[in-house]
């Protein structure tokens, strides 16, 4: 990272730091006018802005101390994601081995892959070969109850948790055209967009909400919420333009991109905790649900943006 690209990033993290002193600031003073009967959105939205700042120490650190320390905090995520959705599930004597090949080999494997940067094979490595490693791992046990649900259990797991994520990290591994900027910034830009998507939805649909998008999947995801979070957050990625090869028309179609598959994951991710009946994925964040909670928009969003990216900038 050179001298002036690391002052920007820099000013770039002061500028969060600023926003969430300033969301700090206005939860600390509507909770404190709403006294001892605090209203759940208030709580919820202090919630929000506690993990944001728990995100931005934890990114920040990973960013300078280096692309290795970025890949290892991604794998890290993807360890505690996998964990929280395997524990969600049923699982019987015969998915040990599976589990601990999924656990202890393929995790490793796949981010020492984007570290390395074998595009060929970590963009194949657990959509291929894990998918029919999996089942054949499984047969061990001779354990043929639910074999196909166990199976799929697991691959969707390894999909969503380790594979989706590992493309965070794996834009760094990107050499655009006409960009001379860092390639975190790529990963900024993204994790800010969506997770801004996230929170503008809760707060324009508790605002301006009237119509529920999927009452039965999410009761508090509205289409006033929706609309209005993706456009403000998509207003962001605009703003945030600078960060990216990206015109601001660019910026304002692909920000509304990841923001309609980051919803549609929200979607999804609830989806399967209403079929194990929870609310939570787990209780990793105090007060705010588990690490699935936090990243399923980017599950959906992430691999999207990298072919994007990789693609048409490349």
């Amino acid at each position: 990272m050179t001298l002036n690209n690391l002052h920007q990033t820099y000013i770039l993290f002061g500028i969060f730091s600023a926003i969430l002193v300033f969301a700090s600031t206005v939860g600390y003073i509507l909770k404190q006018k709403a006294g001892t009967s605090s209203a759940p959105v208030i709580d919820n939205l202090n919630a929000r802005i506690n993990a944001w700042w728990v995100m931005l120490i934890v990114i920040g650190t990973a960013i300078l101390l280096g692309n290795i320390a970025f890949i290892i905090l991604f794998a890290l995520i993807s360890l505690f994601a996998l964990r929280e959705f395997i524990s969600l599930l049923p699982t019987r004597r015969g998915d040990y081995f599976p589990l601990l090949i999924a656990f202890y080999f393929v995790i490793p494997y796949q981010y020492y892959l984007v570290y390395i940067d074998w595009y060929g094979l970590y963009s194949l490595f657990i959509p291929l070969y894990v998918f029919l490693l999996i089942p054949i791992a499984s047969l061990k046990q001779e354990d043929t109850t639910h074999f196909l649900e166990r199976s799929a259990k697991i691959q969707w797991g390894l999909m969503i948790s380790v594979f989706c994520i590992s493309h965070v990290p794996a834009l760094l591994n990107l050499k655009l055209k006409n960009f001379d900027g860092e390639p975190i910034w790529l990963a900024i830009w993204l994790i800010m967009v969506v997770q801004a998507s996230d929170v503008l939805q809760y707060v324009c649909g508790k605002i301006f909400g009237k119509h529920k998008i999927a009452p039965i999947l999410s009761p508090s995801k509205t289409i006033e919420g929706l609309v209005g979070g993706i456009v403000l957050a998509s207003a962001l990625g605009v703003a945030m333009s600078w960060l990216t090869p990206f015109t601001y028309l660019e910026s304002a179609f692909i920000g509304f991109i990841v923001c309609i598959f980051g919803f549609f994951g929200g979607l999804v991710m609830s989806a399967i905790k209403r079929d194990r009946g929870v609310k939570d994925w787990g209780q990793l964040i105090h007060g705010h649900g588990g690490m699935l909670d936090r990243i399923d928009s980017i599950c959906f969003s992430a691999p999207i943006f990298f072919h994007i990216l990789r693609y048409w900038w490349s």
